[in-house]
């Protein structure tokens, strides 16, 4: 897989190499939404997460509340 756009090629190599039975009609759309997958997780490596704790540390019921909106 090329660091460029998912070609429809890519996608029935890639699905054949899985083990999935995909008919030729769908390499377009399998690619579509792989480039679109890809251009999302792309924006989120971008993210600075800073001191965001990771979601486990989360306690339910324990945050403070105040009637500020």
């Amino acid at each position: 897989m090329s660091a460029a756009e998912f070609t429809p090629p890519e996608a029935a190599r890639w699905t054949a190499r899985a083990g999935l039975q995909l008919p030729a009609s769908r390499h377009a759309a399998v690619a579509a939404t792989a480039n679109h997958i890809r251009s999302v997780v792309a924006v989120l490596r971008e993210l600075d997460l800073g001191d965001t704790p990771p979601a486990p540390a989360y306690r339910a019921g324990q945050e403070k509340h105040d009637a500020a909106v």
